[in-house]
């Protein structure tokens, strides 16, 4: 069973994903993209808290793959939060840990608006550990 509940923290959207992200469940995620995609350029990021996210196959990671594309098109970022290390595992193996911005929780990624956050160097044997984020 797969959930996302969707709550808004200024100036951020979180989805707070829950359960397995696979090709059955993928467009209930789909759906709350196109709902925050249609309020527009200005209305800041996405965070999606993965802490309770229990699996994810590629057809999960297409989908966030999607919504970063479209989230970028309107100059807004995709932060993945509390991402479990069965999931940072296929993002390395990926080569999406070079492009998702991974945090260790929820107020990391929402404090990157503030300056005070920071991404995460994970460990694909155990949980991410909080580093400095590097500015560009």
């Amino acid at each position: 069973m797969f959930s996302v509940q969707v709550t808004h923290r200024v100036p951020c959207a979180v989805f707070a994903l829950r359960g397995e992200l696979d090709f059955d469940s993928m467009v209930q995620l789909q759906e709350a993209g196109d709902r925050e995609l249609a309020r527009g350029r200005g209305a800041g990021a996405v965070v999606a808290d993965c802490s309770r996210l229990t699996f994810c196959d590629s057809s999960g990671i297409g989908v966030l793959v999607r919504l970063w594309q479209d989230l970028a098109t309107q100059e807004r970022a995709l932060r993945l939060a509390a991402v479990p290390g069965t999931v940072i595992r296929l993002f390395s193996l990926t080569g999406l840990d070079q492009v998702f911005a991974v945090y260790a929780d929820v107020e990391q990624a929402l404090a990157v608006d503030t300056g005070h956050g920071t991404t995460v160097d994970a460990d694909l044997n155990g949980p991410a550990q909080p580093k400095e984020r590097q500015k560009a």
